[in-house]
């Protein structure tokens, strides 16, 4: 039984796979997710991160004790960059090999905190200030992040600090090694007595501190881009604070559909309009009515697609506005008076005579409404249904 399974599920393996399971698992995750082959950045960083772990024996059997916070507490949470690990297996500093030099990995940090903030169109058109709550581990200043007096935290002499023993079995003519959490630390490597641990963190070496982060939705900003807060993510001794990063999620939106900075818009015009010119107004995403004017003799079509310029959303870095095109569906009255007829007739083209059919045999039809039935016929819907009403033809045995 392992503590839990987060990092196995994101490499799709069971929690008994061997290393050259894990690897393979690895490979065909980390090319599918690679931010080079327009993957999710956050996810191959996850991934990444899952395999450095339970590729390592000693941070594996920790995970499989204690989890995540097995790992925190013992300094595993930090490692070598994504991109560098993915170099290592793949070969290469480009997306497929191309031979580069790795990019250094740098100081050991520990693990980013990802955090997705659901704005509104409305939000990425005008620009918004908003302000996130988050609770972080950091550093207790009253220990000074050491977990007791000066000198009461010791390296555990069972496992020398590695937090892992390793036991030898012998199995027939076989002899199995195998690592197992050290019992005496818990994993943690590190032995401290509880009357000498510090009041305030338990031990611990760091605690809990709520912080507030004002995030900047900048105008012109796309659903998927990150806002990244350096150095503001949890505090362990010996390592690097990681990043705090914001991920913008766009809602959708109930009248506008968004194209890189074009703006779409469904607009339903009456007969009239359509054919002898009106107005529309349209309800800006800053509140603006645009009044838009369709000039008579500009006749309009149901699936016509008209062009606003300048209209639509903000480019991010200069705030150019893109354009905003109108999609038209014309809506015809349901009924006239006879009154109507007389002027229809002059102001509309003729008719289209029906033309000659020789000596073909004519019989004039009527045109009725479609009923339910025949609908769900016409739209494939009708099967041989037991439930639904009707007599049933059984058959007879012989």
């Amino acid at each position: 039984m392992v503590a839990e399974t987060k990092y196995y599920d994101l490499l799709e393996v069971s929690p008994n796979a061997s290393e050259a399971e894990l690897k393979k698992a690895y490979r065909k995750k980390a090319l599918r997710l690679h931010p080079d082959k327009g993957g999710d950045p956050d996810m191959f960083k996850e991934v990444t991160h899952a395999y450095e772990v339970l590729s390592d024996p000693e941070k594996r059997s920790i995970y499989d004790a204690r989890g995540e916070a097995g790992l925190s507490e013992s300094g595993g949470m930090g490692g070598m960059d994504p991109q560098d690990l993915f170099s290592q297996l793949f070969g290469g500093g480009g997306f497929f090999g191309g031979g580069g030099p790795s990019r250094q990995s740098g100081p050991r940090k520990t693990k980013d905190l990802v955090h997705r903030v659901h704005v509104t169109l409305e939000d990425l058109y005008k620009g918004k200030t908003s302000k996130l709550a988050l609770t972080r581990n950091v550093i207790c200043t009253k220990c000074n992040g050491k977990g007791g007096k000066e000198g009461a935290v010791k390296t555990c002499n069972s496992c020398n600090g590695r937090g892992v023993r390793v036991t030898l079995r012998q199995m027939g003519p076989m002899i199995q090694q195998m690592q197992m959490s050290c019992d005496d630390c818990n994993g943690v490597g590190e032995i401290i007595n509880h009357k000498d641990k510090c009041r305030t963190c338990n031990g611990k070496k760091v605690t809990s501190e709520k912080k507030i982060l004002e995030v900047h939705i900048d105008k012109g900003m796309k659903g998927g881009q990150t806002i990244t807060f350096r150095g503001e993510s949890d505090q362990s001794p010996g390592l690097q604070s990681g990043d705090v990063v914001i991920v913008i999620e766009e809602k959708p939106h109930d009248r506008f559909k968004r194209q890189e900075n074009d703006l779409f818009y469904e607009q339903d015009i009456d007969l009239l309009t359509a054919l002898a010119g009106g107005q529309f107004a349209i309800k800006h995403l800053d509140d603006r009515v645009l009044i838009v004017n369709i000039h008579p003799g500009e006749i309009i079509k149901t699936g016509d697609l008209k062009v606003v310029r300048g209209q639509g959303m903000p480019s991010q870095r200069h705030h150019e506005p893109g354009d905003l095109f109108v999609h038209f569906t014309v809506k015809f009255p349901t009924e006239l008076s006879s009154e109507a007829f007389e002027h229809l007739e002059k102001a509309l083209p003729p008719r289209e005579p029906l033309g000659k059919f020789d000596k073909a045999v004519t019989e004039e039809v009527e045109i009725e409404e479609v009923d339910a039935r025949q609908r769900s016929r016409v739209d494939g819907d009708e099967a041989m249904d037991e439930d639904g009403p009707g007599p049933r033809v059984q058959c007879a045995q012989q």
